[in-house]
């Protein structure tokens, strides 16, 4: 089974906001988590229970001075506060039983493409809310405008677009400061983020359970990163058609790979 990293030309940096409207008493699980990812790769996080900002990474560790850690800690408790008000009224708005566990998220972020003569170029911003696991507010960042994706997102969708300096500041973040972080922490962490690590493949046999005759061949790659990656099975020196191959797809681990 050949193994090729795919070429990488995208960089990316996105902060992604869970809330939920209940504990669940679970190990890990919290009322209240924001991760920062560049690349796949966490680089700062806050929860509920500790409510403390803090690096993932030493190169940011290292580099990040003890104020941008208490501002953005003081940034995570107010977002905080925040998803627990609104996730209040869509609960209300929804007719939702707030006995029963919903969920509220928040992605936001850009990608940039990085060019061979070292030049960054803005590809797209990205800012969705999600409410249980659907779609429901997204902003059009070459148009400036915010598009509901449901109905109960209307409400939302007509206050925001009544403050167009909302507009503004949104379309300046993902397309101007989000960029400009990005490229700061690749320049900070660049030997820790690029690095390309191949994966340990394990391969296990069983026979099929609908054809006697047949074996179910199963191939588990892992601890390898980037997760961009091409991966064929062959049969000598051919490849198995796709019709014959399926896929979990990719997943993460716990350690970043």
């Amino acid at each position: 089974m050949p193994y090729t990293p795919a070429p990488t030309s995208e960089l990316s940096l996105f902060y992604t906001y869970t809330a939920l409207s209940k504990p669940l008493n679970l190990p890990g699980i919290y009322e209240f988590i924001a991760m920062g990812m560049v690349n796949d790769q966490v680089i700062d996080y806050y929860d509920s229970e500790t409510q403390v900002k803090v690096p993932k990474q030493d190169w940011l560790r290292e580099k990040m001075g003890q104020d941008y850690w208490d501002k953005g800690t003081q940034s995570r408790k107010s977002k905080e506060q925040w998803f627990k008000v609104n996730l209040d009224i869509l609960m209300d708005r929804m007719r939702h039983n707030k006995s029963d566990l919903h969920v509220l998220q928040w992605r936001h972020g850009c990608v940039v493409n990085e060019g061979t003569d070292g030049q960054n170029t803005f590809v797209r911003g990205i800012s969705e809310y999600a409410y249980d696991g659907t779609e429901f507010l997204s902003f059009d960042e070459e148009n400036s405008r915010w598009i509901a994706s449901v109905p109960a997102s209307l409400p939302t969708k007509k206050k925001w677009d009544e403050v167009p300096i909302l507009h503004t500041y949104t379309k300046s973040y993902l397309e101007k400061e989000c960029v400009d972080w990005l490229i700061k922490f690749m320049d900070y962490g660049q030997e820790e983020i690029r690095k390309q690590c191949p994966p340990e493949v394990h391969l296990l046999t069983k026979k099929s359970v609908t054809k006697s005759k047949q074996l179910m061949l199963t191939c588990l790659a892992t601890g390898f990163y980037p997760p961009n990656v091409e991966m064929q099975v062959r049969k000598s020196r051919t490849s198995l058609p796709d019709h014959l191959v399926a896929s979990s797809g990719v997943r993460p681990n716990g350690d970043g790979s």
